[in-house]
């Protein structure tokens, strides 16, 4: 008579239980959980009670065409280098008292025309710049 060992089975790992705890916590996290939305901040902005400038600043006014032509106070300004842009922002800047150099460009103004115009300013040690733009329509 022969006996032979009786193989024992595989262990199984019976994953159905474990799926069932891992539902009822997510339903349990789902159901405990607050979610608030902040459709919009509450702001209070400051506010100013400022006069009106009596006295307007020194202005240099430097405009742009769109070709990249300047003219400064109304003078047009021949050659386009920022040497003679230079030259001529401190001839226009004489006796004034911290002028604003306003740089009124064309809007199909190409940039490098525009920069050309902020280093010309710089190297006149006029530090103060801003830019002319319109309201839209």
């Amino acid at each position: 008579m022969k006996f032979r060992r009786r193989q024992g089975e595989e262990p199984e790992i019976n994953l159905i239980p474990f799926i069932d705890v891992l539902l009822v916590v997510l339903i349990f996290l789902m159901l405990s959980t607050t979610y608030s939305k902040f459709t919009e901040l509450q702001l209070t902005l400051p506010t100013a009670d400022a006069q009106q400038m009596k006295e307007r600043p020194a202005e240099i006014i430097v405009a742009i065409s769109a070709d990249g032509r300047y003219s400064i106070d109304s003078n047009a300004v021949e050659g386009r280098s920022v040497d003679l842009l230079t030259a001529a922002m401190l001839q226009s800047a004489q006796g004034k008292q911290e002028p604003v150099v306003i740089i009124s460009a064309d809007a199909a103004t190409p940039h490098q025309a525009v920069v050309n115009a902020m280093d010309a300013a710089r190297r006149a040690n006029l530090t103060r710049l801003t830019f002319a733009a319109n309201k839209p329509q």
